[in-house]
């Protein structure tokens, strides 16, 4: 009769676990609906698109957007996360009237999937992969509640060798 509480409770677990997958999909689709800060994420071609103000294209560097006067602007972590970005994004900033900042992300670099571990060291978050150390966003330590010596897949640029960022795709 002991069998029959343990498979109810591997059974339990598992429910809980899908929920969980269920639930961080549906935030991340929120998120990417309406972004992180409330401001909307529109797709490409949306009707939203043409919003007032300032466009700035520029390139994602793991952490911020530089923009073609070498002026850096902050890209939100959460936004950067939950889109996967990676170094060498093309990224269209609109600085809207009222001061708002909208990103979208218009030149995705070909990338590339590599399985790794997480690392914490000088105060931040690493991915050691093929002989490599790849920093990724506390963002997305949180947001995939991984933990030190978790195998993560992440996700690099392809043809950007010199890469030191790369996106968590999942926790395994």
């Amino acid at each position: 009769m002991s069998e029959l509480p343990e498979k109810q409770a591997k059974r339990l677990h598992a429910l809980i676990q899908e929920a969980e997958t269920n639930l961080a999909a549906a935030k991340e689709l929120l998120i990417s609906i309406i972004g992180d800060d409330g401001a909307i994420i529109t797709p490409k071609g949306s009707p939203l698109e043409e919003v007032g103000g300032k466009v700035i294209e520029g390139v994602f560097d793991g952490q911020k957007m530089a923009g073609p006067d070498g002026k850096e602007y902050p890209v939100p972590a959460n936004y950067a996360s939950k889109s996967k970005l990676v170094e060498g994004d093309i990224l269209k900033l609109t600085i809207a009237d009222d001061g708002s900042f909208i990103y979208k992300q218009i030149g995705p670099v070909e990338r590339t999937q590599v399985i790794g571990t997480l690392t914490q060291h000088d105060g931040a978050y690493y991915v050691e992969a093929n002989g490599r150390e790849y920093r990724i966003l506390l963002a997305s330590v949180t947001y995939f509640r991984i933990n030190i010596g978790d195998q993560v897949t992440i996700i690099v640029p392809t043809d950007n060798q010199e890469a030191t960022w790369a996106a968590v795709e999942a926790a395994l």
